[in-house]
Parts: structure tokens; sequence; C-alpha cells
């Protein structure tokens, strides 16, 4: 039984920085997508980064302009990070860690290629 759970979420001033963290379990193939999305008041989800969990090729979001890096971390659990720096009010939404089954690379920011999901934390910027 796959399972996410994400951390790190809160309030910040613009221009302030924030790392979210996401703890997978429950996967037993070593070969599929860890992304983050995001929802911001009113508006539709939308992807914001993603790395495949076999070699560590990343993808972002073109708007993102190099603020947020994706990184993950196998040592023990399998843990996805998003480090956010420079943070504008117009990144203020849900933020959620999701995770594909097996698949080939490369990943994608489509919601359609997670199967599981966490359940989103707050990020406040003002």
């Amino acid at each position: 039984h796959v399972q996410l759970v994400e951390s790190g979420g809160g309030s910040v001033q613009t221009g302030g920085s924030l790392r979210l963290s996401c703890v997978a379990s429950g996967y037993t193939s070593s070969n599929y997508c860890l992304g983050w999305f995001r929802q911001p008041p009113g508006k539709e989800r939308e992807g914001v980064a993603a790395i495949y969990t076999g070699d560590g090729a990343t993808l972002y979001d073109d708007s993102l302009e190099g603020r947020f890096t994706v990184s993950q971390d196998t040592a023990e659990t399998t843990t996805l990070y998003l480090e956010m720096n420079g943070l504008k009010p117009e990144d203020t939404a849900i933020y959620t860690c999701a995770a594909s089954w097996w698949t080939p690379a490369p990943c994608r920011l489509s919601s359609s290629l997670y199967a599981y999901w966490g359940q989103g934390t707050q990020v406040t910027v003002s």
C-alpha cells in the first residue's frame, strides 16, 4: 500500500524560502516518477516539478524561473524534497506530492501519470 506524507508547508514573506518533504512508502519498484503539484486558490492544479527515481532526472514547469529544486533521498526511505527560493505571492497554493506506477523515463507534469497522491500542505506567501 503506497503512502505519501508531506510536511514543511507554512507561511513566509515574499523572497523567503521553504523546503517541502514527502515520504513515500510501500513501493516495490525503483523506476517511477515522483512529482510536486500545486493548486492556487480558485485555480486548477498545476505541475511544478518531477524526478525520475531510476536516474534522478528532473523536470520543472517553465514558469518557475529556476527558483525551485526537486530532489530525492533514497538512503533508507524514499523522500522527495522541493526546495523553494525567492517565493512570490503567486506561489501561494496547496502543494501535493504524487507518485506514478512503474513507468519508463522521462517523467511528465501531467496529473494523469500519477496514481498516488499525498494529502497536501499549504504554502502561503505574503
